[in-house]
């Protein structure tokens, strides 16, 4: 594994149910364990799943065609089902929806056109996290001394 290539998190508990994700360039994002039924609003961890999911490909999205024109709108929504089976705990029935609009004019018109290609490349190529979702990546849980 090159240092181009690993990609690094750290995740250190800040309170009960409570989490602090730090990158390597010191970003932060907090997020927790709550649920609308106790008052919690921070993102759970199923949540930022989808987030990165989505965020992935509208990145990816938002490069081809922001090439040739701003959008008017631009929003993706991730949505899936959270089951529990003889897998275990696991989200089924992912699916992506942009709702994406770009002015009238030659340059919107180029961007309407490349819309939805750029999102089937970010879907079939690009967006690392719906691909090694989709091709599935085993996951180690290893326990070190502190």
């Amino acid at each position: 594994m090159s240092e181009d290539s690993q990609r690094l998190v750290s995740i250190e508990r800040t309170g009960a149910g409570r989490f602090t994700a730090t990158n390597v360039r010191g970003g932060t994002i907090g997020f927790g364990t709550r649920s609308d039924s106790d008052g919690g609003t921070d993102f759970t961890p199923v949540e930022l799943l989808l987030a990165a999911i989505g965020g992935c490909t509208a990145a990816d999205v938002d490069a081809a065609t922001g090439r040739h024109v701003e959008p008017t709108e631009f929003t993706v929504t991730v949505t899936g089902e959270k089951v529990g089976d003889e897998f275990g705990n696991r989200m089924t029935d992912l699916a992506v929806t942009f709702t994406v609009s770009f002015p009238e004019g030659a340059a919107g018109d180029r961007a309407r056109a490349i819309l939805p290609r750029a999102v089937a490349i970010s879907h079939d190529r690009q967006c690392t996290v719906s691909r090694t979702i989709e091709i599935g990546t085993p996951v180690t849980a290893t326990v070190t001394d502190a």
